[in-house]
């Protein structure tokens, strides 16, 4: 019990050599764990891994500590091209399973058109009525005295 709240402190200090494997290429990748055995699964068999499959292989890594052969054998591969400087963590196809990942601008040029003209709508009409809600003052700046108070002034 020990080691399970040491591996919970310190992930990367992972004792048993093939979870260490696992979590270091999911790391280099920038995603969990699981979602490395998922990839690992769709490489190695062609197809996403099966629902009632993925709660035993859920059970059997994460509970008994045990790697699928093909799991080691994909975290392999992603150590050897991190090594070799070939590995893009943002590349979409890593992130297949995280449904959170967005690596797109929303509708490119359009957006940013109309963004720019709502911007630029909202600071000339400001301006304009500012402009117009203004009296004569002597300054732009503060303090802003008007005429006939400098007037009286003298």
């Amino acid at each position: 019990m020990a080691g399970f709240f040491q591996t919970l402190m310190r992930p990367d200090q992972e004792e048993d050599p093939e979870l260490a494997l696992v979590a270091r290429a999911a790391n280099i990748l920038q995603i969990g764990e699981f979602q490395l055995i998922q990839l690992a699964y769709h490489q190695w068999h062609g197809q996403d891994l099966p629902k009632a499959l993925s709660d035993r292989i859920f059970d059997v890594y994460m509970v008994h500590g045990d790697v699928p052969h093909w799991a080691r054998h994909y975290a392999r591969e992603i150590l050897a091209l991190d090594e070799r400087g070939e590995v893009d963590d943002k590349d979409p196809a890593y992130h297949r399973y995280d449904h959170n990942y967005v690596t797109h601008v929303p509708q490119g040029v359009r957006h940013f058109t109309i963004a720019s003209m709502v911007l630029a709508f909202m600071l000339v009409g400001g301006i304009l009525v500012g402009h117009m809600a203004g009296s004569n003052s002597t300054s732009i700046l503060p303090p802003f005295f008007e005429p006939e108070q400098l007037q009286q002034t003298r």
